[in-house]
Order: C-alpha cells, then sequence, then structure tokens
C-alpha cells in the first residue's frame, strides 16, 4: 500500500471542562484521504497548551507528566502505522484507530505477559524447572522494569512499540550502566527474546521481534571440580562441635560426588527412586528437575552409605531438607575449616563426579551423559576436560599399541 500522507493531530475539547476545569485531549488521524478521530484519555489545564506543538508549555508536574504520557501515546501509533504498513495490505485512519486502541486497551503488553510467565514457571518449579530459573527470570524483569522506566518514563509497553534499537539500548543499558558481566547479560537478552517468541506465538505480536537479534558470544568456562586432595579433605573433615546443618551439607555434597545429583534433585530423591537390578546392584532412577531427562546411576558403596545414615522412614526424602542458602553457607564454612584456598560451591561435586569418578575411570562419555542426565552430550563434552592423569594414561597406552609400528623412509 502506497501511503502519500500519515499524520497524527492532537487538540483540546474546550467545551467539554471537566469539575476541576481541565479540558481533554483529542486526537485525529489522518491515512492519505481518510481521518478518524479518538479521545486519548488524558486531560490538562487549557493555559498550558500549545497548539502548534500538540503538547504543553512549561516544566510544571502537571507538564512534565502529561507530554511524557503524549510522547508514549504518539509512539503506540507510530508504532501500529508501521505494523500495519509491513503487512502490506490496504487500510485507512480507522484501522490504525483500532489497532492503536486494541493495544492499548486489550492487547497483552510487555510486562503482563513477563508476569504470567513468572507465574507459570513459580507453579513448575521442581517439578520440570529448575529452583535456578525463577530467580534469572525475576532479575531479567526487574532490570527490564528499570530500562523501561528510565528510558521511556512509563510503565510498560506494547509490543508493537519494539524494535532493534531497544535491545541494543538494553544491552547498553545493563552492561555500561549497570556493569552486569557478559554471562548475565547474555541471560537477560535470552529472556527478553523468550517472551517476545512467546507473545508471537499466542498472538499478543505481529512478528517475533528480535528474532535475529545477535545475542553476546558466550564465554568459554570449563567446569571446576575438585582435585583428589580436595576431595578427600572434605570427606575426612572432622565436624564435632559444628551444627548439625554442616554435616547434613557435607553429607549432601559427597553423595552428588558418588551419584551426580544436582542440589534441586538431591533433596527431592525417595526411596521410590532407588531399585535393585537381576544382581542385587542398587541403582538410582530420576527425572531430573532441570530438564525432565532421566538420570539412571549404579550407586556406589559409599552412596548407599550415606542413604542408610539419614533413613528416617517419617521424612518422604531420602535426605533432610535445608535450603540452598544454608547449603551455600555451610560449605563456606567447611571450606575454611579444611584449608580449601578457592570457591567451593555444591555444583562442584557434580563436576567431581564427572571427572573423578567416571571419566578419569574409564567411563565412556556416552555412559556417563545418561548417568548426569543430559539432553545433549555436548554438555557431557564440557565436562570432559583432559586431566594430567588421564593423558598420561592414554598416552601410555598410544605408545603401548603403536611400539610394534616401524616407520619406514
Amino acid at each position: 500500500m502506497k501511503v502519500e500522507k500519515f499524520k497524527v493531530l492532537l487538540y483540546l475539547k474546550r467545551s467539554g471542562l471537566d469539575k476541576s476545569g481541565k479540558a481533554p485531549i483529542m486526537g485525529r488521524i489522518t491515512v492519505n484521504r481518510t481521518m478518524a478521530q479518538f479521545s486519548s484519555k488524558l486531560t490538562c489545564t487549557p493555559e498550558l497548551w500549545n497548539p502548534r506543538e500538540s503538547r504543553l508549555n512549561g516544566k510544571s508536574k502537571e507538564a512534565v507528566k502529561i507530554n511524557a504520557q503524549i510522547d508514549k501515546l504518539l509512539l503506540a501509533i507510530n508504532s501500529v502505522f508501521d505494523s500495519l504498513l509491513e503487512r502490506k495490505q490496504e487500510f485507512d485512519a480507522t484501522a490504525v484507530k483500532e489497532a492503536f486502541q486494541g493495544s492499548k486497551d486489550t492487547q497483552v503488553t510487555l510486562f503482563k505477559l513477563f508476569d504470567k510467565h513468572i507465574e507459570e514457571i513459580k507453579s513448575r518449579v521442581g517439578i520440570d524447572v529448575s529452583h535456578r530459573t525463577l530467580p534469572n527470570y525475576l532479575y531479567t524483569r526487574r532490570r527490564l522494569a528499570d530500562f523501561v522506566s528510565s528510558k521511556f518514563k512509563v510503565s510498560d509497553l506494547a509490543f508493537c512499540q519494539l524494535n532493534e534499537q531497544f535491545i541494543r539500548e538494553f544491552q547498553e543499558y545493563v552492561v555500561i550502566e549497570k556493569g552486569l558481566g557478559v554471562q548475565t547479560v547474555r541471560q537477560y537478552l535470552a529472556i527478553l527474546k523468550k517472551i517476545c517468541r512467546i507473545a508471537f506465538k499466542e498472538g499478543h505480536s505481529d512478528k517475533f521481534y528480535f528474532e535475529h537479534y545477535m545475542l553476546p558470544k558466550q564465554q568459554e568456562r570449563p567446569p571446576r571440580a575438585l582435585s583428589k586432595e580436595d576431595f578427600e579433605k572434605i570427606r575426612d573433615i572432622e565436624l564435632t562441635g559444628c551444627r548439625p546443618a554442616h554435616t547434613i551439607a557435607r553429607d549432601i555434597f559427597l553423595f552428588a560426588c558418588y551419584a551426580g545429583t544436582s542440589y534441586v534433585d538431591a533433596v527431592a530423591i525417595t526411596s521410590d527412586n532407588l531399585s535393585k537390578d537381576d544382581n542385587g546392584a542398587l541403582w538410582l532412577k530420576y527425572r531430573r528437575g532441570k530438564n525432565g531427562q532421566l538420570s539412571r546411576v549404579k550407586l556406589l558403596p559409599e552412596a548407599i552409605a550415606l542413604i542408610d545414615k539419614y533413613r528416617d522412614e517419617t521424612r518422604a526424602t531420602l535426605f533432610p531438607v535445608i535450603s540452598y542458602d544454608t547449603l551455600k553457607w555451610c560449605l563456606t564454612s567447611i571450606k575454611i575449616k579444611a584449608g580449601i584456598s578457592g570457591r567451593l560451591s555444591y555444583h562442584m561435586a557434580r563436576h567431581s563426579f564427572s571427572t573423578l569418578m567416571t571419566l578419569e575411570n574409564g567411563v565412556p562419555i556416552e555412559t556417563v551423559s545418561k548417568m548426569l542426565g543430559h539432553a545433549d552430550i555436548r554438555t557431557t563434552q564440557i565436562y570432559a576436560r583432559v586431566t594430567p592423569k588421564k593423558l598420561f594414561e592414554d598416552m601410555d597406552k598410544y605408545i603401548r599399541a603403536t611400539q610394534d609400528l616401524k616407520l619406514i623412509l
């Protein structure tokens, strides 16, 4: 469609003053030779109105507030107009008006959909969503709301108001003004793109905004596992005189070293997840809270001993449940008491299982992937770092296998 004229005019309806003496601000949309009038649902003191600029004069509290709302209004109308143009179909001023009023009054907006999705995530935590996922969405929502408030002076935006400049400026905002790292920024942008994808899929927006926007390059940070020496320090540390939570935290950590469980799974598994094979060996089988993948591990005697230590018929779970914050605090105390340098996190136990207990002992990576419950073997390959011990063993195997080969020049 060829558009020769598009204009939005705002004017005062001076004959319709309210009880406080303020006049309603009306609008007129012109597309080629068609016109449509609408109410902006805004009012102002008539003496402040500038008909030439279609906004209020001065810097009074009323002028600043109403002018910001006018800017939001005009931005929404122009965004709707651009969206109709992209459809490459005939439309008139009435179509712009109806689309605009729909986006303003009934359309699901960015933060409305964000909040709806967060509520859905809350209901799925511990079922098919990791406990770490919810904070990621809450932090992203908070940063995005701060950006929209500071940049546009509004509390929400329609999806039709988004463009490539929006996501670029949001990225600059969290990097430059907030000083966040690449991994965090990448996570925020990925969540924003996901919300926009949901909006398009559910019909709340005419297109998938930011579909082709490239996220910052992900930093390669291989998981950190415990050395054998540090593992033995944690295993053998004497916790007499410490709180019971310290012993529980240490034992759940060790169980993860022996079985590869994440925290959200370790505190959720029950006796129903245990079964014996035909040879009487005890297996742990469960679906991961993070991705729903089935994880199967033949339990080592040390892992079985820990289960037996905490066996309690009055409790549903195999281990006592302590909060993640308490667990982190206890592990920090244990690290200091054991004389371990560097950071100690629960997830390092899972990394240690994949290296110390499996890969370094010759367990094939495909098997380790099934034991860890990875959806993609490429995730397991990140764990499969070549340790010095494994390197020397593999080189010895290589030398023995090729000792009969002779180089013929």
